[in-house]
């Protein structure tokens, strides 16, 4: 049964990370990431925007004609911190580019990399046998590519569970999307 569950559980984590979205885990674990390993760019970065804002908007509030040194000044201010906001910004992206390599290699390899191996280093072992004459010749290609006949290969139950947890998220999104279903109509019944 651990080699059943095993298959189970990463071929749902594979799914449930395409469902999230890699770019939205992205996000998320740099952010996270920026925010253990970095602090110090993230802090710049915000106090940088928030003292931009306050510059533009005395900046805004100052007239050209009548305040001309004082509003040159506030232009060269915010002139620089845009630049400097610029140049963060780039720093950040180098930054975030080497970790969205890194970070899409060990997904890969926690999800299907995990699975190519199990099914490389399983494809002689039956996942579990199939009571005999039930399926006929497909008992055949169940155990395809070098399991025992009358039992499923590693390759062929990982496509089942996949196929099976696609078909469960089918069923929920159309039940969740479903425009005369809400919740409230389940918990307060119309009288």
């Amino acid at each position: 049964m651990g080699l059943l569950v095993t298959i189970f559980l990463l071929v749902f984590f594979s799914e449930l990370i395409s469902w999230i979205g890699k770019p939205l885990l992205l996000d998320l674990c740099f952010s996270l990431y920026t925010y253990v390993f970095d602090p110090k760019a993230a802090t710049r970065l915000k106090s940088l925007k928030t003292s931009i804002l306050v510059d533009q908007k005395s900046l805004a509030q100052t007239s050209s004609q009548d305040q001309f040194a004082k509003w040159a000044k506030l232009r060269r201010k915010v002139d620089k911190g845009f630049a400097d906001l610029d140049k963060l910004n780039a720093e950040m992206a180098s930054v975030r580019s080497a970790f969205a390599i890194r970070f899409n290699s060990i997904l890969w390899i926690v999800t299907n990399g995990s699975q190519l191996f199990i099914g490389w280093w399983y494809r002689k072992q039956a996942v579990f046998y199939l009571p005999p004459g039930w399926f006929g010749p497909a008992e055949w290609w169940l155990a395809l590519p070098f399991a025992p006949k009358g039992s499923v290969s590693c390759g062929a139950w990982q496509v089942a569970c996949r196929r099976a947890i696609r078909l469960l998220e089918g069923i929920v999104r159309d039940f969740m999307t479903d425009r005369k279903w809400n919740i409230f109509s389940i918990l307060l019944p119309l009288s």
